[in-house]
């Protein structure tokens, strides 16, 4: 029996879309090893993140311009349908935020390196928590861009206050610290640009949400519109176990 042979406009697309995943994939891990890094402090098991981060940097930035150069073909021919453009577009800013995380994860290895320099440092306790958010938010929005799901997508436009809010915390807790006692201001500083940073990798997730459910359903959810309900229908309750069991196959 013959195999049925794909348009090559559909080949196309596939291609850039695995050409993401393999961005999201190589960008998830190294933001774990940058979050896994910070809450290690001190920790020989988690001594050789930030290394690893520096040698995985240049991989996301190679990736980054072979996808750009990849996206700005396909828009220079004429009459893609209309889901296939706005996939084209969307891969083009969803490499910059994938590419800006990645520099982000650097700044956070540095500073790790700077607070082990200091050690004992105690973090704060706002800063677990607050990792855990950011690692969710991440972790929901590459999975939406891999398994092409507004309803996680959309769950990531959700949390993003909750990361501000830990950032709001720490600054002040820290900031209290500082004016009580001067031998915390260095470490202290560190932890504030460490929240700084988390805070700017959650932004990005959020960018890769919006992009994401304007490439699935045409919807321009930036700057506050609001973004599609997924709750109660057919269709999206069919997508919510298709994640689900596509999430632990993806996990294991």
């Amino acid at each position: 029996m013959a195999t049925p042979t794909l348009k090559p406009e559909v080949v196309e697309q596939e291609v850039l879309v695995n050409y993401l995943v393999s961005m999201a994939r190589t960008v998830e891990g190294t933001v774990n090893r940058s979050l896994d890094a910070l809450i290690g402090l001190g920790d020989p098991r988690t001594g050789s993140l930030p290394s690893e981060i520096f040698m995985l940097e240049p991989r996301i930035n190679e990736m980054e311009m072979i996808i750009d150069e990849y996206a700005v073909r396909l828009l220079r021919k004429a009459s893609l349908p209309e889901e296939d453009t706005r996939l084209t577009v969307a891969s083009l800013k969803i490499t910059k935020d994938l590419e800006r995380m990645g520099d982000l994860c650097v700044n956070l290895a540095e500073r790790v390196i700077s607070l082990n320099q200091m050690l004992p440092v105690t973090a704060p306790a706002e800063l677990a928590p607050m990792v855990a958010a950011a690692r969710a938010m991440v972790s929901r929005a590459l999975g939406a861009l891999i398994f092409r799901n507004v309803i996680l997508a959309t769950g990531v436009l959700e949390s993003d206050d909750i990361v501000d809010r830990y950032r709001d915390r720490v600054f002040e807790h820290l900031m209290l610290q500082m004016t009580t006692d001067a031998g915390v201001v260095a470490p202290n500083m560190q932890f504030i640009l460490a929240t700084r940073h988390l805070e700017r990798i959650a932004d990005h997730a959020t960018n890769i949400a919006e992009e994401i459910i304007f490439w699935i359903r045409g919807l321009d959810v930036r700057h506050g519109h609001a973004a599609p309900d997924p709750s109660g229908t057919e269709a999206d309750v069919r997508e919510t176990l298709c994640t689900r069991d596509s999430a632990l196959t993806w996990r294991a």
